[in-house]
C-alpha cells in the first residue's frame, strides 16, 4: 500500500519546488507568473497572497480546460506561463502541480511551505476585501491544531501514564 509520504515523492520527481524567498524574488523582478492558490474558498478569504486566484484542489483538472463549468480562463490560457501554486503547507499544492504537469502545464512549481511559510518570511497576506493581514494574527491562523483522533496512537498516550 501506498502511502501519503509515497505520494508526495512522486510528485517531487515531477514538480519542481519554490521556498519563499525565490517566489519573493521573481515577484520583485517582475516574472510574468500565475499565482494559484488551491485551498477552499474560505481559507483563500481568510487571507491569501496579493495577485493569486483562488481554484479549489478538488476542481483543478477541469479548471484548467475549457468547456467545463469549472472552466478559469486565467487558468486555461496560463499552459505557457510560470504557474505556481500555492496551498497552505505544500502539500496540496504539490498535487495540484502534478495534476497540471500531467494536463501539459511545462513550467509548474509547488510554493514549499506554502501560505504559511510564505508568512513565516514577513510577505504580505491579504483577506478577501483586499486588506492587508496582521502578521501576528496570520500565526494564530497557521498554528496547527490536531484533535487526539488525528494523531496516531503512539502520539495519543504519550505523557498519559
Amino acid at each position: 500500500m501506498q502511502r501519503f509520504i509515497d505520494l508526495m515523492r512522486e510528485c517531487l520527481a515531477e514538480v519542481p519546488e519554490l521556498m519563499p524567498w525565490d517566489l519573493a524574488e521573481w515577484r520583485d523582478a517582475g516574472r510574468d507568473m500565475l499565482l494559484l492558490d488551491v485551498r477552499e474558498p474560505h481559507e483563500f478569504a481568510a487571507m491569501h497572497m496579493p495577485g493569486s486566484i483562488n481554484v479549489p484542489r478538488g476542481i483543478v483538472e477541469s479548471a484548467c480546460e475549457y468547456d467545463y463549468e469549472e472552466t478559469v480562463p486565467e487558468l486555461v490560457e496560463s499552459r505557457q506561463r510560470d504557474v505556481v501554486v500555492i496551498c497552505r503547507s505544500g502539500y496540496r499544492s504539490l498535487l495540484a502541480a502534478s495534476a497540471l504537469y500531467h494536463l501539459g502545464f511545462e513550467r509548474v512549481f509547488s510554493l514549499k511551505t506554502g501560505v504559511r511559510g510564505w508568512n513565516e518570511f514577513e510577505q504580505p497576506l491579504q483577506n478577501g476585501a483586499g486588506e492587508p493581514v496582521d502578521i501576528d494574527d496570520a500565526d494564530e491562523y497557521f498554528t496547527v491544531r490536531l484533535r487526539p483522533e488525528q494523531m496516531a496512537p503512539q502520539h495519543r498516550t504519550r505523557g498519559n501514564g
